[in-house]
């Protein structure tokens, strides 16, 4: 088998200046500015590789750049965590539990989420940019009327699901900017790092970082149902504690934004509810069923029409949303009908499968079929929304096993 290579991307200027030199402060933030100026989601620093780009989900070497070693490794992360001593809380984090993860600006051009963690007994760097300028809801591929009534709900839990880097906090970031301009009431966020900054316009908006003005996300929730918030945006819900708080938080009157780490709306439901004890989950799947506004599980695709990715969404409504058929199978512990009541009756609504909107954008001609048909979760139904004359002749049988000709 032919060895296979990485795909390779000239270095800007600014960095190829900066090739053959050890790393410091200067080559530092030329790599930064080649990720901006390149349209790069991602840098990658590890030991005995060069640096590495993400475009487009895909992944990049620098062009002649050499590999980098143990010093230019702890260069990298002192740069971004400071000196190593034990009055730095990001260094003590990082040797304590393997990793530090911080919010870097750029100066004004962007920002970072970095993340610092061991391997191979050296320091390793993975950075996100963080977009200057947030997109509107039609520019993400949201409904724009039923996510601005969202917004517009005095209680109830909206969840943003998905895998790692699919753009969950930039589709929760745009939903707090919106509530920013055309509501005045109290926002606060629990992030960890804060990602994107929020300036108060029409309302006030007080972010948290967990490690640095709060101890964890649960203790933060806890701490600002005293603080007078109408929206609370809590980064992810890691674990009991804070699943329990902000569900509570919802229940008493507060519209809660969070994450979570699963792949369809009704898998959120199982997740949220089986995480606890089962002596708890009948409470928890009661408050759920009506403290739930919406989750959108979401999927970030390359495009095959233009530079760039696209996402694609499940959308489910729960009680609080406007659907308390939704709120009826949760509390009677029915989540295989969510599917089936999403594509009946949830339409109506806004309410659409992951494989109804992938299947569309494949009819669009913006994604690939391979990528549609593997990002889908049940990949029956996805064959059945998408047009035959985007089928691939190699999936013509399994075309035949689902009934279509």
């Amino acid at each position: 088998m032919a060895e296979q290579f990485r795909k390779t991307v000239q270095a800007p200027e600014v960095v190829a200046n900066k090739v053959g030199e050890r790393l410091d402060g200067e080559v530092m933030e030329a790599l930064l500015d080649g990720c901006v100026k390149i349209n790069a989601s991602d840098l990658h620093m590890s030991i005995n590789e060069p640096p590495i780009y993400r475009r487009h989900g895909h992944l990049y070497e620098l062009e002649g750049y050499r590999k980098l070693d143990m010093d230019d490794m702890v260069a990298a992360a002192n740069f971004f965590l400071g000196e190593d001593s034990t009055d730095n809380r990001y260094w003590s984090r990082y040797q304590e539990k393997g990793g530090a993860d911080i919010g870097y600006a750029f100066g004004e051009q962007a920002r970072f989420r970095v993340s610092v963690f061991s391997q191979k007994q050296a320091p390793t760097l993975a950075l996100r940019l963080i977009p200057s300028e947030l997109l509107s809801f039609e520019q993400l591929g949201l409904p724009a009327d039923q996510i601005k009534e969202l917004c517009h709900r005095q209680r109830g839990i909206i969840l943003l699901t998905g895998p790692t880097g699919c753009g969950k906090t930039t589709t929760i970031a745009s939903m707090i900017d919106y509530i920013n301009q055309e509501r005045d009431v109290h926002i606060i966020s629990i992030e960890d790092p804060i990602e994107y900054y929020h300036v108060g316009k029409q309302s006030i908006v007080n972010q948290r970082e967990v490690g640095v003005d709060v101890s964890s996300f649960s203790e933060a929730v806890i701490r600002n149902m005293r603080s007078d918030p109408d929206v609370m945006l809590v980064g992810e819900m890691r674990d009991l504690e804070t699943m329990r708080a902000c569900l509570q938080a919802a229940e008493t009157g507060h519209l809660v934004f969070s994450t979570l780490h699963t792949v369809s709306a009704p898998k959120t439901i199982d997740r949220l509810v089986t995480a606890f004890p089962s002596a708890e989950q009948a409470e928890i799947r009661a408050m759920t069923s009506t403290s739930l506004a919406a989750v959108f599980s979401e999927e970030l695709i390359p495009r095959i029409d233009k530079d760039g990715r696209v996402a694609a969404f499940e959308i489910m409504l729960g009680e609080a949303g406007g659907s308390p058929a939704i709120g009826n199978l949760i509390r009677e512990r029915k989540t295989s009908m969510m599917r089936s009541t999403i594509q009946s009756s949830g339409q109506s609504l806004g309410m659409q499968l992951l494989e109804a909107n992938l299947a569309k954008l494949v009819n669009e001609e913006k994604i690939s079929f391979d990528d549609g048909y593997n990002r889908s979760n049940e990949k029956n139904d996805f064959l059945n929304f998408v047009d035959n004359s985007q089928v691939p002749d190699s999936y013509q049988q399994a075309l035949q096993d689902v009934g279509i000709k």
